[in-house]
Formats: structure tokens, C-alpha cells, sequence
């Protein structure tokens, strides 16, 4: 009985060694189990830490790049602005130029225009003046009929006199009747005089630069085109750079096809259903194919260096299609000639 009591009293005590046994594995296990999750969330946290420094130094870095690219693209900015305002400064003075350069020859052909009259003025007051003085000569000596013949032949003189005079008179009344118009004022004018009068204009403008110059002029007016409502400064600017176009083709060629070649510059009016067309067209150099898609191009010229702005036909444009709701085309064959053809509205 002793045996047996003490063999249970064994196996309970092995027992509980077993359960303490465990239990203590357990407890180390879940200890270790904790130590691992602490080192882990440790290393974690020192790794989202390294991280969150990592994105502040690189958030601090694009921040700087940022700033710097800002400051960088503002100074850019600010060049390019004022790049802009210069280059619109450049466009607004060779717009200035191009059409001081148009008044320049306007101004020349009136004073050829206004010469004209003047010389006629200037010459018959010296011949009755020389008449007049034969005339008191003539009553001295007592022939009164020849001093009367020198008397009508003074009236007729006079007559002339007078004749030029309001020529002259009427080519100024003109000149500042346009130039009191207030920019951007239509008004209605007869678009045959209009073009006649700017081809003489242009056309003694030009012999005043080159006094070797010399064309045909053809002119057809429609007596139908009648009066349309324009800009007659404007359109007479135009009207100006057509002819002056047509005159530098003829006269280009003249130097090269010498006496072999008869410069021609024909001018027509022509109504058309609601429309009024102005045709310019000359049998000079012409213009070359690849050119025709530029030619209305802000700066582009087909003339040598120095010789032209390129702003002539791109503001003539601008004027006719802007300005007047028209349009304005250009056929050509190059050594052939040229023709451009300004359509207005005629009601």
C-alpha cells in the first residue's frame, strides 16, 4: 500500500512537473512570440521613420527644384514678355514706315500733280506780263489795233490762268478733304475716280524715285461701278501698293529685256452683281509659284534686301478683307506677269 501511495504521489508530482514544464515553454514561447512582434514593430517604426525622413528631404528637395524652376520660368516670362513687346514696338514702326513710305510717294505724285498747273500759272503770267508791257508800248505809239490783238490775246492767257489755278486748287481741296476724314468714317465715293486718281498719283510718285521709269498705262472704268462706301485713305493705300507693285515688276523687267520689252500696267473697274472689283495687272517679271501662298505674309517680299518691307500687300489685305469685307486675290505666271484683283462690297 506504501508502494502504491507513494508511485501516485510520483505521477502527480511528474504531472505537475509536466503541466509546470509547459506552462513555462508556453510562457518563453509567448514571451519570445511578444520580444519578436516588439523588435518587429520596432524595426517597422524606425523604418516608416527613415521613410517619412527620406520623403521630407525629397519633398524639401522638389520644393527647392519647384521654386527654383518657378523663378526661373517667371525670369523667362518676364524676357518673353518684353521679347513680345519689343517685337510689337519693331511691327508697329515698320507699319509706320510702310505707310510714311506710301505718303512719301503720295506726297510726290501731288506735287508732280500740283506742279503741272503751277508751271502753266507761272509761264502764261510772265507771257501777259511781257504782253501787257507790248500793249503800253503799242498805245504809245499810237496802234491801238495791235495793242487791242495783244490785250485778247492776254485775256486768253488769263483764261488759262485761271483754268490751272483751279486745277491746282481742286487737287489740294482734295487732298485735304480726304485727310480730314476721321479714321475709320466710310463714306461714299466714286470708285473710278478714286482709282484714277491714285494711279496718277502713284504713277508720278514712282518717276520721282526714277526718273528713267516709264510704262503704258490701260485703263478700262466701268461707268456701272459707281459709288461704294469705303475708307478712301485706306483703299487709296492699297490702290497705291497695287500700282507700285505693278510699276516695280515692268520696270525690273525693262532693265533686264531692254528695248526688246514694252512695259504695260493695265487698271479696270468692273461691277459685279453685288460687288465692285478693282483689277491691277501688269505683263512684268511675275511672281514665282512657291511665293503665291506667302504672299499675303506679314514680312515676306520677293524684292532684294532693302527694297521692300514685305508689309505692304499683308496691310493691303487686312485693309480689304478686315476693313471692308472684301477680298483681295493674286494670279501670276512667273515671266509672264501679274494680276491682283481687289473685290469691295458695293452695297
Amino acid at each position: 500500500m506504501f508502494l502504491l501511495k507513494v508511485d501516485i504521489e510520483n505521477q502527480v508530482i511528474i504531472g505537475i512537473s509536466a503541466m509546470l514544464l509547459l506552462f513555462v515553454s508556453l510562457l518563453i514561447a509567448f514571451i519570445s512570440g511578444q520580444r519578436r512582434k516588439l523588435q518587429y514593430h520596432q524595426k517597422l517604426h524606425a523604418l516608416q521613420a527613415e521613410q517619412q525622413e527620406l520623403l521630407r528631404r525629397q519633398n524639401s528637395q522638389l520644393e527647392q527644384k519647384v521654386t527654383e524652376r518657378t523663378m526661373e520660368l517667371s525670369h523667362q516670362k518676364e524676357e518673353l514678355q518684353k521679347s513680345l513687346s519689343e517685337l510689337k514696338a519693331t511691327q508697329l514702326q515698320l507699319i509706320q514706315r510702310e505707310k510714311m513710305a506710301s505718303l512719301g510717294e503720295l506726297t510726290a505724285g501731288i506735287a508732280h500733280e500740283i506742279q503741272n498747273p503751277l508751271n502753266f500759272v507761272n509761264n502764261f503770267s510772265d507771257l501777259s506780263v511781257d504782253m501787257l508791257n507790248e500793249v503800253k508800248e503799242e498805245i504809245k505809239a499810237g496802234h491801238p489795233t495791235t495793242a487791242m490783238d495783244l490785250l485778247d490775246e492776254a485775256t486768253v492767257n488769263l483764261k488759262k490762268i485761271s483754268h490751272h489755278g483751279k486745277r491746282a486748287d481742286a487737287i489740294v481741296k482734295s487732298m485735304l478733304e480726304h485727310s480730314r476724314k476721321a479714321e475709320g468714317e466710310k463714306e461714299e465715293v466714286n470708285i473710278n475716280a478714286l482709282t484714277d486718281e491714285y494711279l496718277k498719283l502713284a504713277y508720278h510718285g514712282y518717276r520721282v524715285k526714277d526718273n528713267t521709269f516709264h510704262t503704258t498705262l490701260e485703263t478700262h472704268y466701268d461707268s456701272a461701278a459707281g459709288k461704294i462706301n469705303v475708307l478712301p485713305q485706306e483703299i487709296g493705300r492699297v490702290l497705291v501698293n497695287l500700282f507700285n507693285n505693278a510699276f516695280y515688276a515692268v520696270h525690273q523687267k525693262k532693265k533686264l529685256a531692254g528695248n526688246n520689252y514694252e512695259p504695260v500696267v493695265q487698271v479696270r473697274t468692273c461691277k459685279k452683281g453685288n460687288k465692285v472689283e478693282v483689277s491691277v495687272r501688269d505683263n512684268g517679271l511675275g511672281i514665282p509659284e512657291k511665293a503665291l501662298s506667302k504672299i499675303y505674309q506679314p514680312f515676306f517680299t520677293t524684292k532684294p534686301t532693302g527694297e521692300g518691307t514685305g508689309l505692304g500687300l499683308s496691310l493691303s489685305f487686312d485693309v480689304v478683307t478686315k476693313g471692308h469685307g472684301g477680298n483681295l486675290w493674286v494670279s501670276s505666271k512667273e515671266g509672264e506677269g501679274a494680276e491682283f484683283i481687289m473685290q469691295l462690297p458695293a452695297e
